[in-house]
């Protein structure tokens, strides 16, 4: 069974996704072992006291540094036993160091068809404006492996949604979640735990059994 840590920093949405597939059965392998906000208003940690998963706070504002952040972090993961560790609006920066020593084993859900509209600067409702300012006519979402890039990790799912004529940052929001968001990270996240993900160099492949 793969422990999964899903780190939060707003409301949790893509969390409660999480748990609501966990409750369904479809997180095959994998079991929510812990919640780490960088805010301890998130109402994600009550999401996550809802579903009696353990939540923790760390805040980057009580270290130094990025780097000094990423190791308290690394150690938390480390003592919980954490296999998997799924970033879901969580809003902090990671340290290279953080991301190399995690690598292949960090998964995050971005609200565009990467790679449009990732990067720096590209976070919540300013992917939506983004898009909408740019007249696209297809958005959606992706879940990916984490790297030193920003958003520049291997492609694990993609789905589009539609643009609607009308659409504002927050209806293209909700539609991005609802009809993307809430069903691609679950099943990235139980394709990760069953072992049918494999990452050969800058792609993954989706594999019809582990190990082949």
């Amino acid at each position: 069974m793969v422990k999964i840590a899903v780190m939060v920093s707003g409301g949790g949405t893509n969390l409660q996704a999480l748990i609501d597939a966990e409750t369904r059965g479809e997180l095959i392998n994998g079991e929510l072992s812990a919640v780490i906000s960088s805010d301890p208003d998130a109402y994600a940690l009550e999401r996550a006291k809802c579903a009696f998963i353990p939540g923790y706070v760390l805040r980057r504002r009580d270290f130094d540094s990025t780097e000094s952040y990423g190791e308290a972090l690394a150690e938390m993961l480390e003592q919980l036993d954490i296999g998997l560790v799924v970033l879901a609006g969580f809003m902090t920066v990671l340290s290279p160091a953080f991301c190399r020593r995690f690598e292949g084993r960090i998964l995050n859900i971005h609200p565009s068809l990467i790679p449009s509209f990732c990067g720096p600067g590209f976070y919540g409702l300013h992917v939506h404006e983004a898009a909408l300012a740019k007249g696209v006519k297809v958005t959606g979402a992706t879940v990916h492996f984490v790297s030193e890039i920003v958003d520049g990790g291997a492609i694990v799912l993609q789905k589009a949604v539609g643009v609607q004529p009308g659409d504002t940052p927050e209806t293209l929001q909700r539609r991005v979640m609802e009809q993307a968001e809430w069903q691609l990270l679950p099943r990235a996240v139980s394709l990760f735990c069953e072992g049918r993900l494999k990452l050969e160099g800058e792609t993954v492949r989706i594999l019809d059994r582990p190990g082949e």
